[in-house]
C-alpha cells in the first residue's frame, strides 16, 4: 500500500472509475454470461443435481453478487486511504 499523498482529484476518480468499471464486467459475465449466454455449456456439469447454468440463474448468481459488494467495499476503502480521503 502506498504512503498517503496530497489528494489529487483525478488521479482519485480515475482509481474509482477503474473500480466501477471492474465491477461491473463481473457483474455483466455473471449475470448474462452464466445465466444466458454460457448456460448451454454450464448444463453439461451439475450441482446438486441441477444444470450448473440453471443454479447460476436462480442461486448462484446471488451468492457472487454478495460477495462483489462486500470486495467494492474494501477495494473502494483501500482506495480511499490511498487517496486520503477516507471517513474514520
Amino acid at each position: 500500500m502506498s504512503s498517503p499523498q496530497s489528494f489529487d482529484p483525478k488521479a482519485y476518480w480515475r482509481a474509482t472509475l477503474k473500480l466501477l468499471v471492474t465491477t461491473l464486467i463481473i457483474w455483466f459475465i455473471v449475470s448474462f454470461g452464466a445465466g444466458i449466454l454460457f448456460r448451454d455449456a454450464l448444463d453439461s456439469i451439475h450441482l446438486g443435481g441441477y444444470p450448473l447454468g440453471f443454479w447460476f440463474a436462480q442461486q448462484g448468481s446471488i451468492f457472487i453478487f454478495v460477495g462483489l459488494i462486500f470486495w467494492y467495499a474494501k477495494r473502494m476503502d483501500k482506495i480511499d486511504r490511498e487517496h486520503d480521503v477516507h471517513e474514520d
